[in-house]
């Protein structure tokens, strides 16, 4: 496997310090899967050039894994193309350029061309178009005798760590193959690689999906956190994105925005917060006070720079199942897709915490509705729409736990539609209003 990636930026060796890797070494790396070589076939201040070549050895290969075909070991692309072998040759070799690490450099576009020979497309040039283009890359591709395989250069101006995270996340999505299993780590990975560019790319679900090897489970889970890293749209943006139909999750953080609003409360808690994304409409509201929990370091890791010019939020890490008494003295709380996510016991225990100890005047709660789910094509049936959900309530279901939250706590409760209603399967998320 071959990449390499050359500079005109002035002096081009810059492009050695960026890649912490000297021009004058050929320098070498084990991997579990062969040996990778990091060499410069040219070097001057005009034009600077760095290869990373990728020596594959068969038999660990085969060693590795359980081979798709019965010929494999014998017929096999993967020592000769770019795939997401070269994807972890990547982020071990270049792994602190990739992190964007010597701040003064790194931080700074310059021009650079990254060239494949081989890189499996599945997909074809229309598929590397779609993927790379919208990141603001001028596209080549070049034939190379094979139907599955294309040759590939990218070319622009931009940070060297953004293009390494983008070769890094985007080879394996085209290959639509990984030579590893996927677990629920690897939704981490791809949330941190693909910060501030994935969540906005037209093509975000094509790529979580063959990231994650279509596992159902994982996929669910990393597109929802992908929607909550979604800016909210300000006022007077382009007309395209006014025009642009509004998404489930955009109705349910808006509906819960007015009902709080309405409640006249002075300062909310955000139950299970997540990346922010409902605290930063809050944020916009005019309370006095607002406060984030959630039990994910990494989401709240999120919100903090989503929310870092808001005013009066604090962020807290917590379970949300055990008492807290920094939760007290709010007006209203929200838990927004959360209680879903929570087995029968910590339920309860979230319900003594909440209202029996927090006791704010408000609480809003939102929950899928299972009888929807048979209205989405890409839902097979039977599935929850979310792999860590322990549970999907009908609305009768909802109804009589409101009713047990009403009876234990001293509330009174209200049921809300959230999103199109159909006539028998109801809406697709069902909102609980609880009063003191």
């Amino acid at each position: 496997m071959l990449l390499s990636i050359s500079t005109t930026h002035r002096p081009a060796t810059d492009l050695g310090f960026l890649l912490h890797k000297h021009p004058d070494r050929v320098q070498e790396f084990r991997l579990p899967f062969g040996v990778a070589h990091v060499l410069y076939p040219e070097a001057t201040e005009e034009r600077c050039t760095a290869a990373l070549v990728l020596e594959i050895d068969p038999v660990g290969l085969t060693r590795r894994g359980k081979s798709a075909f019965a010929l494999a070991e014998y017929v096999n692309d993967r020592p000769y193309v770019a795939s997401s072998l070269l994807s972890v040759a990547l982020v071990t070799v270049f792994k602190t350029a990739l992190e964007g690490q010597k701040p003064e450099l790194a931080a700074t576009p310059i021009p650079l061309v990254a060239e494949l020979p081989a890189v499996p497309a599945r997909g074809g040039e229309e598929l590397v178009r779609r993927l790379f283009e919208p990141l603001g890359y001028a596209v080549e591709v070049r034939e190379i005798g094979s139907a599955r395989h294309v040759g590939l250069t990218l070319k622009a101006t931009t940070r060297l760590s953004a293009l390494l995270t983008h070769l890094y996340v985007l080879l394996p999505v085209l290959d639509d193959e990984k030579h590893y299993w996927v677990d629920e780590a690897e939704i981490e990975k791809l949330l941190r690689r693909g910060e501030g560019w994935l969540p906005q790319h037209p093509e975000r679900a094509l790529i979580t999906r063959r990231y994650l090897k279509h596992e159902k489970r994982l996929v669910f889970g990393a597109l929802q956190a992908l929607d909550e890293a979604q800016p909210v749209e300000a006022d007077g943006e382009q007309e395209e994105a006014l025009e642009r139909p509004v998404s489930l999750r955009d109705q349910r953080l808006g509906t819960v925005q007015a009902v709080l609003k309405t409640a006249g409360a002075r300062s909310v808690l955000d139950l299970g917060c997540g990346a922010g994304a409902l605290l930063e409409r809050l944020a916009k509201d005019g309370y006095e006070r607002l406060t984030g929990a959630d039990v994910s370091a990494r989401a709240l890791e999120i919100a903090e720079r989503r929310l870092r010019d808001a005013r009066n939020v604090t962020l807290l890490h917590s379970p949300l199942t055990y008492r807290d008494k920094r939760f007290r003295g709010h007006d209203a709380a929200a838990l927004v897709e959360v209680i879903e996510h929570l087995d029968p016991p910590r339920l309860r225990a979230l319900e003594q915490n909440v209202f029996g100890s927090a006791q704010p005047a408000t609480v809003v709660v939102t929950t899928p509705n299972r009888e929807y789910n048979r209205l989405w094509e890409t839902l097979p049936a039977g599935e929850f729409r979310h792999g860590d959900h322990r549970f999907e309530w009908t609305r009768a279901e909802f109804a009589a736990w409101a009713g047990h939250v009403t009876e234990s706590y001293g509330y009174g409760v209200r049921f809300l539609p959230v999103g199109p209603e159909d006539p028998e399967a109801g809406p697709p998320t069902q909102m609980a209003v609880f009063e003191r």
